[in-house]
């Protein structure tokens, strides 16, 4: 186990670089086994989340090695069926994405149930739909199998716009035969990132961004190098770290039209915040309570961010409804932030009354899921005395070296193993 320990009451100030989009690398590595070709991969974010993709694509004979301190070359050339194993999917949700590209690939699948955030109910039901209506045949049990003579063009109404079952229709449709049209398709930015590669390795998708994808298949793809685009969802973390605990924070590379929502909203709470080119300043800021935040499919507010979200209502004067919609579970680590001192009234699973502004104190506190867990290490920052956060190996899933990236900007943080 990793804990974090904090001590908090320290503003922080400094530049801190974006990295890689958590959400983009995972579909981007899954992809790569759609051609015999070698694929260089930039721009990739030193995270577990990584790590456990790379090991169970190398179970499948692929080969993947690092090129520098942020690239993957990936070649699927050898690539053969596998069982992958439950210990390693029930670590990675995103190891559903490797259905798709497996039975494109190789015909079958068979995988262990993924696993990956406890926040909520997250069947599989929109991408067994999408998979089936392309030719697959899919048995589930104590393995999800898999099997296909070959996938087909289809026109497919998702159940819901999921991204991750989104990601595995147009994996399964680049190389099948004839026109997959996609309707009520996810187009969040790392979808957006996903199809931009698939195109570069020569895939025929059109309306990227929009909501209905037209994927015309084709015989073969060919490696490229591709360069993933920054995560939006760090930028909303650390931009919210700087409203709370900070004097003034520069982020960069940021990408405009990623984080409107995000900003939209941060400057209704009165954040103060310029953006320039690709540089994003967020000073310490006078919070003020909104009536709401809702969660949304995009380009609406992110349901990764609604955690950090929360922290920095407590030190809003007002009070604030916070609402997700998404994931029953999201909302329970607020237990936490009321054993720090903060006013928080869980109304039912999907919403919280948050009153600020509240002083808070420090804590021992376990992380129970990636986002959950950054915003109690927005919290430990913002409170008076020491914190130390458990299971914080959680944190790491999505948040490269982020111990060492804090202490730049002036955080007493400490990482200890053991």
């Amino acid at each position: 186990m990793i804990s974090y320990e904090i001590t908090g009451g320290t503003k922080l100030s400094g530049k801190i670089k974006i990295a890689g989009n958590k959400n983009s690398i995972l579909p981007i590595m899954a992809a790569c086994l759609l051609t015999e070709d070698t694929c260089i991969i930039e721009n990739v974010p030193k995270i577990s989340d990584v790590d456990v993709m790379t090991q169970l694509m190398q179970m499948a004979g692929v080969i993947i090695e690092k090129k520098g301190a942020f690239a993957l070359s990936i070649c699927a050339k050898e690539v053969h069926t596998v069982d992958f194993p439950q210990e390693l999917t029930q670590k990675l949700r995103a190891a559903v994405l490797l259905m798709g590209p497996m039975l494109s690939r190789c015909g079958e699948v068979k995988m262990g149930h993924p696993g990956g955030d406890i926040i909520g109910r997250r069947p599989l039901n929109t991408h067994i739909q999408a998979l089936v209506a392309l030719g697959a045949k899919i048995k589930e049990g104590d393995f999800y199998e898999g099997s296909t003579k070959g996938f087909k063009g289809a026109d497919i109404f998702l159940e819901e716009a999921s991204v991750t079952a989104t990601e595995n229709v147009i994996m399964a449709s680049v190389l099948a035969s004839g026109t997959t049209v996609v309707r009520r398709a996810a187009s969040e930015p790392h979808v957006i990132d996903l199809c931009q590669f698939l195109n570069k390795m020569g895939a025929q998708i059109t309306g990227i961004g929009s909501n209905v994808l037209k994927v015309v298949g084709v015989k073969h793809l060919k490696g490229t190098t591709f360069k993933v685009r920054p995560d939006h969802i760090e930028v909303g973390t650390f931009a919210i770290l700087a409203a709370v605990a900070a004097t003034k924070l520069e982020m960069a590379p940021v990408i405009k039209e990623d984080v409107e929502m995000i900003l939209l909203t941060l400057s209704k709470f009165g954040v103060k915040y310029k953006l320039e080119k690709e540089t994003l300043t967020v000073f310490g800021s006078r919070l003020k309570a909104i009536e709401k935040v809702v969660t949304d499919v995009w380009p609406g507010f992110p349901t990764d961010l609604i955690a950090p979200m929360i922290v920095l209502a407590t030190q809003a004067k007002g009070v604030t409804i916070l609402h997700d919609w998404m994931y029953e579970s999201r909302m329970f680590f607020v237990d936490k932030l009321l054993s720090m001192g903060a006013k928080v009234e869980i109304a039912d699973p999907h919403r919280v009354l948050v009153s600020g502004p509240s002083k808070l104190f420090g804590q021992r506190l376990d992380t129970p899921d990636i986002r959950a867990g950054i915003a109690l290490v927005i919290a430990a920052l913002t409170a008076t005395g020491k914190s130390q956060i458990d299971k914080a190996e959680l944190i790491e899933r999505g948040y490269e070296n982020i111990v060492e990236r804090l202490c730049a900007l002036g955080a007493r943080i400490k990482r200890v193993e053991g």
